[in-house]
């Protein structure tokens, strides 16, 4: 299966949901993640310690991908319309992870108008949820819900253990942190959304 995760704002936690849905995919299958973000950021991730999965860039990626049962690819933030189209119609699922803010959840549904003359396959998940009492991810969630948006059942919290799994250089649950199981676990939800 290749997912992509895209989103049209940085920020928003495109790098970590694609590092940790690759974890998630390797546990079932060889999996691949692909960084085609500008900023490196998986492949700087990967370099800071051990991955249980391959992490290559673009140009790498071709070369690698045949071995792989599932392939993750991280975009660079704001594709261009033409990349837009190669990326909706590249993948079996599109990933749009956005956080509760106003400015990521306006970003999101102008990549959802520029998604639908390209009958792509995309699925929204909410990231970087604040805890309680803010009601920031529930309203997120109703206010996708009543655009009739297609929306992953599961969020992402706002955990700093993900920080610390990036200084780490690993996925989340590879930390030493009473909050790494919880983080790991919305992944694993997630996860089991899309390869049950």
């Amino acid at each position: 299966m290749i997912i992509t995760v895209a989103s049209f704002k940085g920020g928003v936690g495109k790098s970590t949901t694609a590092l940790h849905l690759a974890a998630y995919c390797q546990q079932l299958a060889p999996s691949l993640l692909v960084d085609g973000d500008l900023n490196r950021s998986a492949l700087d991730w990967a370099s800071r310690g051990q991955l249980p999965f391959k992490v290559v860039d673009e140009k790498q990626g071709v070369k690698y991908a045949r071995n792989y049962e599932h392939i993750i690819i991280d975009t660079p933030a704001r594709p261009a319309p033409d990349d837009l189209k190669t990326i909706a119609e590249g993948c079996d699922l599109l990933i749009l992870p956005t956080s509760p803010d106003a400015l990521a959840l306006g970003a999101t549904l102008q990549m959802v108008d520029a998604l639908h003359s390209l009958e792509a396959n995309y699925r929204i998940l909410l990231t970087l949820i604040p805890p309680r009492p803010s009601k920031a991810g529930s309203e997120a969630r109703t206010a996708i819900k009543n655009a009739q948006l297609p929306l992953f059942k599961t969020g992402i919290r706002r955990l700093a253990v993900f920080q610390k799994a990036a200084l780490e250089g690993v996925p989340v649950n590879q930390v030493k942190d009473p909050y790494a199981n919880a983080a790991w676990d919305c992944y694993v939800k997630v996860g089991q959304e899309i390869l049950p």
